[in-house]
């Protein structure tokens, strides 16, 4: 049975992505990539206050010492959320131009994983990088066209990874203790037609939730047999992520975009660009953060 999520913010972002809950402080970050912004919603209060960048964050964590890290065109960044201050850490796309940071997540042991695409979406020239606590940057994967989505199974020995253009939902078997992937494996694979694979999230049973850009929704996948076994509906097409919060983490935050559509296109969904919110009956994991 399909669910439905309400516009809880009407941001009209550009380029809405990576939202993760704080269950410590109970806010939602999330950002606008095109927008330059990093956004903290407090649901509490329904107050979304914003930190203009200079940078186009591609995704936001939280860490473990204070503060925030995101990714950014070149590479990792750490963020004060409450001076704005960013201090780049490591660019190891510095000499790719063409190339932009794109989503990302921490992984249980606290490294920071994160990836890049080409600005024009189709060219394989981005990669999968993981940053570890000690500031060691690794280039996991490469010939990657636009880095998406990535989740860890609850034993942390699978490692779940989407790169968008594909629309592949890969597996890898996943070393916690030292980072590395190993037997690459497609677990779902989605037809022409129905939406590309977007950023993803694993809620308390195990099964993997997926925004679907250009599908008005967010998929449920069993992990185990590849089955779509729940669905929530978007009033915006171009959903990009998602990410269980709330107190009991049972409710499911969605990003959007306006990016690409045109005054017509924007006439019939006038909410793209807004942060959504579902309840869908399960409950989420609480976020890993990064331990550097």
């Amino acid at each position: 049975m399909a669910h439905t999520a309400e516009l809880i913010l009407d941001e009209k972002a550009a380029l809405g992505e990576g939202p993760v809950w704080d269950a410590a402080e109970q806010v939602l970050y999330w950002v606008d990539i095109d927008g330059k912004k990093v956004h903290i919603y407090d649901p509490a209060s329904n107050t979304d206050n914003t930190i203009e960048l200079q940078h186009s964050p591609g995704t936001v964590v939280k860490r473990k010492s204070g503060g925030l890290m995101i990714a950014i065109e070149n590479g990792f960044a750490s963020l004060d959320p409450q001076t704005g201050e960013v201090e780049v850490w490591c660019e190891p796309e510095s000499d790719k131009p063409d190339n932009r940071f794109n989503d990302g997540k921490c992984d249980p042991a606290g490294r920071f994983w994160a990836g890049s695409m080409a600005y024009d979406g189709k060219t394989p020239s981005g990669a999968l990088y993981c940053l570890d606590p000690d500031r060691t940057v690794r280039r996991v994967l490469g010939d990657v066209i636009v880095s998406n989505g990535i989740a860890w199974s609850e034993d942390a020995r699978t490692m779940y990874y989407i790169d968008t253009m594909t629309n592949k939902l890969e597996a890898f078997d996943y070393d916690a203790d030292t980072g590395e992937v190993a037997n690459r494996r497609t677990i779902v694979e989605v037809p022409d037609g129905r939406g590309y694979l977007d950023g993803m999230t694993r809620d308390s049973q195990g099964r993997l939730w997926v925004a679907m850009w250009g599908a008005h929704r967010v998929v449920c996948f069993d992990p185990q047999t590849g089955a779509q076994v729940d669905q929530v509906d978007v009033p915006a097409s171009q959903t990009s992520a998602c990410w269980f919060g709330g107190p009991d983490l049972d409710e499911l935050y969605i990003t959007s975009a306006r990016t690409g559509l045109d005054d017509a296109a924007l006439a019939r969904e006038p909410l793209a660009g807004g942060l959504f919110r579902a309840r869908p009956g399960v409950r989420g994991v609480p976020a890993d953060e990064f331990a550097g």
